[in-house]
This record gives structure tokens, sequence and C-alpha cells, in this order.
């Protein structure tokens, strides 16, 4: 087996920055990155390209952009060498002094303990801000300083009387350090060379950051940390795809992977014929740096839990978006409202506004923003119309049944043309939202439970500062559309692995080595117990770069009590390669020189024996009058708000089908206030197109037991009547329930005599059906067979009440 000093998953801001230090000082160093390497010239333009330039190898898609929509919030991060880097908006800013905080428990989660300050990470600040070379955006040079979305930013916090500033941004404006700055010349090379070995220009202030720089003008770590990385002997392996960690009998780590083998240029189709790839492969080591991102090493850790007895219990804990917002000024113009802002000129990011901490110490940052082809679709979607959201959605109803939360391959087919792109402005806020969010499995996936409810204060903060700055520019301010559906959009997810004092703190200690595992580290945002509030990727790299000193120091070898007790512990665990066709759960076949699963890297044994269940969230909202249904007639519209939130569970979807009844649980609250605000579903049912008092009418019906606010049972029963008419009537009918508040817990049978306290309507607005689409999850063997075998009866039940007689 091969084996090597440290092994690096990972090439963002904190893989590459512990792979160059470690070594050039002398250690062997494997980097595994599952995505590709980009050369200046190589990201993708266009339409045709861009559709390929998503991350989801089960779909023969292995571009750069990995976009992920969980049940509360939507992420986009990166795949490729250089990670995060290759699409982001360059800005290098420190976190404030005052953010490294130490808060108590707070009643709504948030809890946040920062084992660092600000002090201890200023000298490895210094060290990454030289080695990829920052500097502010040169608003004050000839060719630079027409740049209006720069002047309507600094005039519109003049007016408002904010704070704005031009932050440091890893972006060559000169040839050379204390050049000129001049668009489009040729760069000199450093040192180390250029692992690309492509020519690089300075920047054309074309816009195009976080598409990846073709120019070379963006001081992406391929082009800084990991070429210096690879000039001191370390091998950058793309395309390489980590699977499972174990630790080793004895000391250091296996680590498991397979490698991936595109069928060629990702502007060709690759969809003909299943994924390939090669394993899996194992390669040990004396020293494991987790740096997968995020989502990637949070996953990794939960996957394989089981191989780590004594893991920190607050695995999956601390996560947050980093207060991340986006928004836009539609039609913008100047402050002297004469001339329109064209926002693609310069980089994405040229200036920030730092909002002030306020009484509860959450501030913020507001920094404008570009408009490369690859936000147009948010653009867009300011003036979306109902075709284009219902073909996104029919898209994505293949996966999001199976609980498949990868996005990439959908939003392949939702880029916009950028018609309303020439003169709009987009904002991108950040800043210290609450990080009470949880990384979980969920049917062997990776799913977030966040709702973002404990930060409504800061976001409302933020938008109300943005519609102001618009109102100085003579914009319509508009948000995107994920914030219609209120979720959180954000590309810098944290938290997950977070850094404590102590095991029961957080799962890595100050340095980021994991407690109980010597040599086994995070290094990326995973580890952050709580949001940056600036751009976390200067802070991810500078903790990477304490952590590598303190590696070099060698104080990692002096193993601790505890960390020898979990060697005990581990010493039973058997080697990766021999359990490693077990755990898979698929038959193994050879190709070519090595092993490849027949079923896929990312098959995993079921935990379900003989049935697949299913679960979606469902919203619905409406009023409900007291007394019975001849006397809210009479008062007509008035009545008393009333809304649930329910998840309807199907246990066993192949009993369901075939059973009459089709009966799921229905779990979750209601809330009213005439019944004391929100409630607890004590019991619930849900029956899906059960017959009506036609042979040609199906009904839906609920019915939801719980108590009110002075301990008297109440029953919610609802039914949607699905009877024949035109097909227009079909949205009507299946979102409309005809709803009666009865006393007491009442049975289906007992409706007749039951006393009706209240009676109306609730629906399920469009935003709404939006975010239950969203919400379908299935668990268990052969998912997409029965997944399609009730959306066969579902669309076939529909046809047979709306379909031509």
């Amino acid at each position: 087996m091969e084996h090597v000093d440290a092994v690096v998953v990972g090439s963002g801001f904190g893989g590459s920055v512990a792979a160059y230090r470690l070594a050039e000082a002398g250690l062997s160093v494997v980097v595994l990155e599952r995505g590709r390497a980009y050369a200046p010239g190589d990201f993708p333009r266009g339409p045709a390209q861009l559709g390929r330039a998503f991350w989801d190898p089960a779909e023969n898609l292995y571009g750069m952009f990995d976009i992920w929509s969980f049940s509360d919030c939507d992420s986009v991060v990166a795949s490729g060498l250089g990670g995060g880097s290759l699409i982001y908006a360059n800005v290098m800013l420190r976190k404030d002094e005052d953010w490294f905080v130490h808060e108590q428990a707070l009643p709504g989660g948030g809890y946040e303990s920062w084992p660092v300050t600000r002090a201890d990470l200023e000298p490895h600040y210094d060290a990454v801000e030289r080695m990829i070379g920052v500097s502010p955006y040169p608003l004050s040079h000839a060719g630079f300083d027409d740049t209006l979305k720069t002047l309507a930013m600094r005039d519109a916090a003049a007016e408002l009387g904010l704070d704005w500033r031009l932050p440091p941004l890893a972006v060559s404006f000169a040839p050379s350090p204390g050049a000129q700055p001049c668009q489009g010349v040729p760069l000199t090379d450093p040192a180390y060379g250029n692992l690309h070995g492509v020519p690089r220009r300075t920047c054309r202030l074309c816009g195009e950051c976080d598409l990846g720089c073709n120019e070379g003008a963006k001081n992406s770590l391929d082009h800084t940390y990991l070429s210096a990385a690879r000039r001191h002997g370390a091998d950058l392996r793309t395309l390489h795809e980590v699977r499972r960690i174990r630790p080793r009998v004895g000391g250091g780590y296996d680590v498991q992977y397979i490698e991936h083998m595109p069928r060629g240029d990702e502007a060709v189709d690759d969809a003909d014929g299943p994924p390939r790839w090669t394993g899996p492969h194992t390669i040990s080591c004396d020293r494991l740096v987790l740096a997968a991102g995020t989502y990637g090493t949070s996953y990794l850790l939960l996957k394989n839990r089981a191989a780590f007895p004594g893991l920190s219990g607050t695995l999956g804990t601390r996560f947050c978006g980093n207060g991340d917002m986006l928004a836009f000024l539609l039609r913008a113009t100047d402050r002297s409202r004469t001339r329109p802002i064209r926002a693609s000129r310069g980089p994405v990011i040229t200036s920030a506004i730092r909002l002030d901490d306020g009484a509860d110490g959450r501030g913020a940052y507001i920094e404008d923003g570009g408009y490369p082809e690859f936000v147009d679709y948010l653009v867009e979607g300011a003036d979306m119309r109902p075709g284009r959201i219902a073909r996104f959605l029919l898209r994505r109803l293949r996966n999001i049944l199976t609980h498949d939360t990868n996005l990439s391959a959908e939003f392949a087919d939702l880029i916009g043309r950028g018609e309303l792109s020439g003169t709009s402005l987009p904002l991108l806020g950040m800043g210290r939202d609450v990080p009470d969010g949880r990384l979980r499995l969920r049917d062997g996936r990776l799913d977030v439970d966040w709702e973002g409810e404990t930060s409504e204060d800061y976001y409302e903060r933020l938008r109300s500062i943005m519609r102001r700055i618009g109102d100085v520019l003579g914009a319509e301010y508009a948000d995107s559309p994920p914030w219609w559906r209120k979720r959180v959009m954000t590309v810098h997810p944290l938290g997950g692995a977070p850094m404590g004092r102590h095991p029961g703190e957080g799962v890595c200690d100050a340095y980021g080595e994991v407690f109980g595992f010597p040599g086994l580290y995070v290094a990326d945002g995973a580890a952050l117990p709580g949001p940056v509030g600036a751009n976390p990727s200067l802070t991810i790299a500078a903790l990477a770069d304490r952590m590598s000193t303190r590696i070099l120091e060698g104080r990692t070898s002096r193993a601790t009590p505890v960390a020898r007790a979990q060697a005990v512990r581990v010493s039973a665990v058997p080697p990766i390669e021999v359990a490693a066709e077990a755990q898979a759960g698929v038959p193994a076949a050879v190709s070519g020189g090595g092993r490849t699963f027949a079923g896929g890297p990312a098959d995993e044994p079921s935990v379900f024996e003989g049935r697949t269940s299913l679960w979606f969230v469902e919203e619905m909202r409406g009023r409900l009058t007291p007394g019975p249904a001849r006397r809210a007639a009479r008062v007509g519209g008035a009545g008393s708000p009333f809304s649930f939130r329910l998840t309807i569970t199907i246990d066993d979807i192949d009993r369901f089908l075939t059973e009459p009844e089709h009966e799921a649980r229905a779990e979750g609250w209601i809330e009213a206030d005439m019944c004391g605000g929100r409630r607890p579903i004590a019991r619930g049912s849900f029956n899906l197109f059960v017959p009506g008092e036609t042979s040609e009418q199906r009904r839906m019906c609920y019915r939801l037991h719980f108590w009110d606010a002075d301990d008297r049972p109440r029953t919610l029963a609802g039914r949607k009547e699905i009877q024949p008419g035109a097909p227009t009537r079909l949205w009507l009918d299946t979102s409309t329930l005809h709803a009666r508040l009865l006393e007491g817990h009442v049975e289906e049978d007992g409706d007749e005599d039951a006393t009706v306290v209240a009676t109306g309507t609730l629906r399920i607005l469009p935003s709404d059906l939006v975010r239950m689409l969203t919400t379908f999850r299935t668990a268990g063997p052969d998912g997409a067979a029965a997944v399609t075998r009730f959306c066969r009866f579902f669309l076939g039940e529909l046809w047979d009440v709306y379909g031509p007689g």
C-alpha cells in the first residue's frame, strides 16, 4: 500500500496552504482533489459550456459549480484544483477583532466560542497576504477611475453616513509588485513558477471572476500556494474523490478514494453511458488533513463516524451561512441619476460598506457585485415568469423524491439570458448570523437542519440598508428568488466540525487537530465555530497556516492520554481495504488496472429491510371563522388566521399504494390565535385520493389531533375535493383545504356528532408549493423504482378525474 507523510483532502484555502507548508518543510504530501485543473482559457463561457460547468458525477457532470439544496437553505460551492478560489470574488478581509467572541448558550441556539484571537492570527494573516498577493481596487488610477458601481457605492455610503472602503483583493492589477496598474498586460511569474505553464495577464475588468478568470489575473490558489507546493514536491492528484477514512493500528490513517474518468471535454455531451471511475484505491499517511470544504469534510466525518470512537458529540453543529444574502438594485443609476450602472465593469467586488455592530454585536458588510453569466439566472429571477419556474421544477422532480440534494444538473438548465442585468447592481451581504444549524446524515446523504429564524433581525437590517442604498441610486430593490421562500442562499457555508477548547465544545482544538485522534486535522470552513462575518477565505487560510506551523513544531507527535486510549480502541477496527467491499454494498468488477464499483461510489448499505419510506413537508394557511359553516358564510371574509406545517410520512410506499385508504402519518404543528398560538400535533393522519361521494370524485383528507393552550383537546378535520371538471380546476382543487375545527379528539366516524368550533379554508401558496417540492425525501432500498410507482399513482389519479372523458 502507498504511504506518505501527509494526505490533504481538498485544495481550497485550507488544503492548499497546508500542502505548501508541509511540502516546503520536506514532508511527502499527496493532495486528493475531486475536481479538474483549470488553466487560464479553460474556464467555460457561453451557454453550451456553462451548461456542463456543474458538479454531479452521477449525471456525468464534472464542472466547477456544485449547487446544493437542503430543506432550509441552498448553497454554491466549488469543485476543482484551487477549490473555492476558482469562483470566489477575491475579497481577503480579516475577521474583526471584536468578532472573536465567547458567547454563552442562547435560547434559540447559536452558542459561539472562538478558541483563537485576532492577535493569534495576525502573523498568519500577514503570511497569507504576502503569498497570495493582495491589493485594493486602484480606483484612483486612470483606466480604473470610471468604474461606476464603485463610485455609486462610495457616494451612497457618504449620503447615508456609512463606512465605505476598498477591501484587499487577490487580483493582479499591475504586471509586477510596485508597478503601475494596467489592464491586460503580461504578468511576471513568481520564482516557484506556474503549474499550468500558461501565460497570465493583468485584470481587464470583465466582471467574470465568479466564472473563473481566463486571463489568470485572479491570484487563485492554483497560481500561488499549489504552484509553490508542487515546486516543493507535493503530488497534486485531480479527479480523485475520497470516500472513506479510518485510523490505522499503531497510528496514522488509511484513506480510500476513487478516480473519476470523464469521457471528454465538458463542452461535449458526456451523458451517454454510465459514469466511469476506477477504485477504490487506498493510501495511508501519518497525518491526514481534511480540507474538502464545510460539506465535504463534515460528510466524511459523519459517514465514517463508526471508525472514530469517542469523536466529539458536537460533530455537525455550529452550521451557518456567514450571514450571506444576495439582492439586486434593478435599473440602478449613479448618484446624479443620469448614467446607468453597468455592474459588469470591474472585478465582481470592488468595494465594501462596513455596518456597525449595533446593540447585539451582529455587524455586517455590504459589497457591490458584478453579473457574470453564472448569476444572470438570479437577476432574471426578479422578472421570472411561471413557465420558467415550472420547467425547472419538472426537471427537479426526478431527483428530489430520492433525497438527491445536488442541484447542479438542474441549474445547468436554468441559466437566464441576462436581459435585466445590464442595468442591475447586485449587492452581497455577509456578517454575523447565528450558527445554530446542524449537519446530519439522512438516508446516507448530507442534510442541513437550519431555518435561520434566530437571524431574522440580522437579515431584515441588511435588507433595510440595501433598500436605502437603492433609494439613493434611484433603483428598484429586489430580493433574490430563494428569499421569496425565506430560504438562505450561501456561498460561505461554515461549521460542522467546529474548533473548541475541549471535546464538549468542539470537534477539534484551536489548531484544527481532532480531539482524541492525533494527526487528524480539519483545515477548512467546517472548523469555524461561527461566522467570520467578513469574507471567510483569508481567515480559513490563516488558520491553516497556524495549524501547519504547529504540525511542523512537532507538538502533534506527543500523544495525550486520551489519544493513547483512542489508539487502543481503534486497534479492533479492520483495515479499510478488508472492509471496503462489504461496506460498499455493491459488486466489484475489474476495469483496466483497478477495480470499479458497478453500482457507483455513492452507493451505501441500506439500514432498511425490504421497505421504502417517503416524506415531505407541507404548509397551508388561511382563516377560520368561529361557529359552524352557515354562520361562517354570513360573515364572509372575516375570521382568525390559521396555519399548519406538517411532515407527511409514508412509512412503506408499496403498502401505501395497495391499501385503499392510502394513509400516511402527519406530524408538526398548527398555529392559530384562537388555539393559543403554535401547538404541536399529538397525532395526525393524511389520506391521499380516497373515494368521494361519487365514483369519479377523490378526496385528500387531513385529521390533526392537538391540545390548545388551555389543554382542551381539538381536532382539525379537513379535505380537498378532487372532482371532475375542466383541467384548469386542478390547481384550485388540489391547493384548497376545506377545514373544520372540532371539540375533542374526534375520529372520522364521529364528525357528524362533534361540536364545531370554527370553519374555513386553508390554501397552499405557489411559494409554499415550491418549498414543498424541495422537501421530498426517500429512505430504503429501490428508492427510484418505488418513487416511480408513487408518481404513476399520483398522476394517474389526477388523469382519471381531470383527463378527457
